[in-house]
């Protein structure tokens, strides 16, 4: 099954979500903000994208500006971070067949569907 890691409030993710809505697949949404995901989850999905945490991180969010930027922080510290501070999480994320892809351009997850 599909799954998305959404904001409902994100252009990209509500735009993302509708591409995934339209290809008439049965799909789950996860409020990433509300049911924020365990490290475990976290780790899996950069395993599935296969990139490093920190190229998951909304750089540009303030809380990051604050609290992280000029800082060198392991992996596990980044991913900590973000689960710390969800909102750091980049969006929309979409989870398919063992795949996973950034909504950004939304349009990026037509492939995996």
């Amino acid at each position: 099954m599909i799954k998305i890691y959404h904001n409902p409030r994100c252009q990209k993710s509500r735009e993302t979500l509708a591409i995934i809505e339209a290809a008439n697949k049965d799909f789950e949404i996860v409020k990433y903000l509300e049911n924020i995901p365990t490290k475990k989850e976290l780790q899996n999905i950069l395993s599935l994208l296969a990139i490093p945490a920190i190229d998951l991180v909304r750089k540009n969010e303030a809380v990051w500006k604050e609290l992280y930027k000029d800082k060198t922080l392991s992996e596990d510290e980044v991913i900590n971070a973000m689960l710390e501070n969800p909102k750091l999480i980049e969006r929309p994320i979409v989870i398919n067949n063992g795949k996973a892809i950034i909504g950004r351009p939304p349009s990026s997850v037509k492939p995996i569907l």
